[in-house]
């Protein structure tokens, strides 16, 4: 055994395994190679530049966390966004799909006053229109909550909804970026032409970066 005594150890960086956008996966040794090779960096190089930019530098921890009721969650601080996604019960693109997620509740409190306006906008349009689903289950709970207590003036819950509703939207349109995606049907599920205007407006703020495409060639739009 070699004697440290008296010794002095210089600092261990541990800065992490890169990712696109300059973003960091820390504790990348432990993480599953598979899960990191073929969903977490698809799906992040899939984040367009100008959404990257936006959210800010990133930190991403995979693995337990601390409440194992959770499955993802994130924080600010110094260095920039913080996010933690539980690998346990979880398949492998649900995981992305968490990430996915986590960036858009966190862009949801980086939007300029005018796309805030435009998004609500948006959602108002829907309700007149009749539409009864939601883009996930979460945002689907929100609306619900919503719907039921309308009027009673909960400010808090009304952007509860806007930002579960945003949220979902973007993971989904990065989603969409990163791979073919089938789009689900029926009355808790938001329409075709509503996703469809969703995600164009989505493309709009932050447009695809060159090699992706938000639709199929022949189909119009970006």
């Amino acid at each position: 055994m070699r004697d440290n005594i008296g010794v002095k150890k210089r600092p261990v960086r541990r800065l992490g395994a890169r990712l696109a956008h300059g973003w960091r996966l820390m504790d990348a040794a432990s993480a599953p190679s598979q899960l990191v090779h073929d969903f977490i960096r698809p799906a992040v190089r899939a984040v367009p530049s100008s959404m990257a930019r936006r959210i800010g530098p990133c930190r991403i921890w995979l693995g337990a966390l601390p409440d194992p009721a959770l499955t993802s969650q994130w924080t600010e601080s110094r260095p920039g966004l913080e996010v933690r996604v539980t690998t346990s019960g979880l398949a492998d693109h649900d995981i992305a799909l968490e990430l996915l997620l986590c960036f858009g509740q966190a862009l949801w409190g980086r939007l300029a006053a005018r796309e805030l306006r435009e998004y609500w906008t948006l959602l108002d349009h829907e309700i007149l229109e009749g539409v009864t689903g939601e883009i996930d289950e979460q945002a689907l709970e929100e609306r619900r909550l919503l719907m039921a207590r309308r009027g009673s003036g909960e400010w808090g819950r009304l952007d509860r909804y806007g930002c579960a509703s945003f949220a979902g939207t973007a993971a989904e349109y990065v989603h969409c970026l990163w791979h073919d995606v089938t789009v689900r049907a029926g009355p808790d599920h938001l329409p075709a032409p509503q996703l469809r205007r969703r995600l164009g407006l989505l493309a709009r703020w932050f447009p695809p970066d060159r090699g992706y495409r938000l639709f199929p060639p022949g189909l119009g739009g970006v």
